[in-house]
């Protein structure tokens, strides 16, 4: 009997040996999968959780993240597609097509005499018979009325726009491209050569903007220039005395940027002055100068209105928003009686100026390599 039980308990220790050793093994099993999955965990590379982006997406990003710009680029984008499209849908009138309906214009004046001590007061009516239609209000015809000639007042806007939004983008960029051009050379070669293109800066800032302007006006007026075309010689004067401020940037820019190491590889690597400075110092640049465009595009509208309305610039019967208002010098009654006849041309000029310094706003925070946000 007691043999029977030592051989049981034995039997008994050896059974529990063996399920402590199952479960030992069991939970060794468990434990390795957790090893070996952290390891993995630990071996995967962690840029596979991070989204990388490119800059030119980031700076996208950071544009778009900014409700003034957005303003902004809806303001420009509109006034475009009102300016280069809308006349392609707008068609009943044209640019120079007055409203040639007879139109009846009664005046009423009056007029006191004293005869044998009675004052007596006359009062007369006038009847006018007029070749136009002038100042019409508005109608199922004229969206926006008739000025002083007949003109539709809908239709000059547009094509004003054209003149003004086109004669501006194609004198920034000629002023930018001579800017880049001299700022560069200047930069990258220094010396005689920088001090001979600064002092040619220099003349030229100097010069006085508006007087030379008028006697420009005065000899395109004797060589017999009229129409839309006056606005062009014009922005060439323009262009060609206003690039010594973009020189300058450029210049000041590449001075400190000649001196990096890529510039150095470059030069060790062979490479020529006109590779170097368009290939590696420019683009360098670039953010700064998309910045300075887009403001000065406001800038030159401005400039153009104000050479419009001096009568310098596009004449009737072509249109420009300068000249829509110039009516205001040759009626004064025009600002209180007929708000239609300059006041859409004005409003025009003010969206544009501000969709393009929101614009520029947005860009030069969104080029800022310092913004984080």
């Amino acid at each position: 009997m007691e043999e029977n039980k030592n051989l049981e308990s034995v039997s008994l220790e050896k059974d529990a040996q063996v399920i402590n050793g199952t479960k030992d093994q069991a939970l060794q099993e468990k434990e390795v999968p957790q090893v070996n999955s952290q390891a993995n965990n630990d071996e995967e590379p962690l840029d596979k959780n991070i989204k990388l982006m490119s800059p030119t997406r980031m700076v996208v990003r950071r544009f778009f993240r900014s409700k003034l710009s957005i303003i902004g680029l809806v303001m420009v984008i509109s006034l475009f597609l009102f300016s280069f499209f809308g006349p392609l849908f707008y068609t009943r009138w044209g640019e120079t097509t007055p409203d040639s309906s007879p139109l009846t214009e009664y005046g009423t004046s009056q007029f006191t005499y004293t005869k044998n001590g009675q004052t007596f007061v006359i009062k007369q009516t006038v009847e006018k018979e007029m070749s136009y239609n002038s100042y019409a209000p508005i109608s199922g015809d004229h969206l926006l009325g008739t000025d002083q000639q007949g003109y539709d007042i809908f239709t000059r806007l547009m094509y004003g726009g054209r003149i003004s939004l086109t004669v501006s983008f194609l004198a920034v960029f000629v002023i930018t491209a001579l800017g880049v051009v001299m700022g560069g050379i200047a930069g990258y070669f220094g010396g005689w050569v920088d001090n001979l293109i600064m002092r040619i800066c220099d003349v030229l800032m100097c010069l006085p903007g508006i007087p030379i302007l008028l006697i420009i006006g005065l000899i395109l007026d004797s060589a017999g220039v009229g129409g839309s075309e006056r606005i062009y010689w014009l922005m060439i004067y323009l262009t060609l005395f206003s690039w010594p401020g973009t020189a300058r940037l450029v210049r000041g820019q590449i001075l400190s940027l000649r001196e990096q190491e890529y510039m150095v590889a470059a030069e060790a690597m062979g490479y020529s002055a006109p590779r170097k400075i368009f290939k590696h110092l420019v683009p360098n640049v670039m953010p700064q100068l998309i910045v300075q465009m887009s403001l000065s595009l406001g800038s030159m509208i401005l400039y153009e209105a104000t050479l419009s309305y001096l009568n310098l610039g596009v004449r009737a019967p072509f249109a420009a928003w300068g000249t829509m208002i110039n009516i205001i010098s040759t009626d004064p009654n025009v600002i209180t009686d007929h708000f239609l006849a300059w006041g859409p041309a004005g409003i025009c000029i003010v969206i544009a100026v501000l969709g393009f310094n929101f614009v520029g706003d947005g860009l030069r925070d969104a080029l800022d390599p310092k913004m984080r946000r």
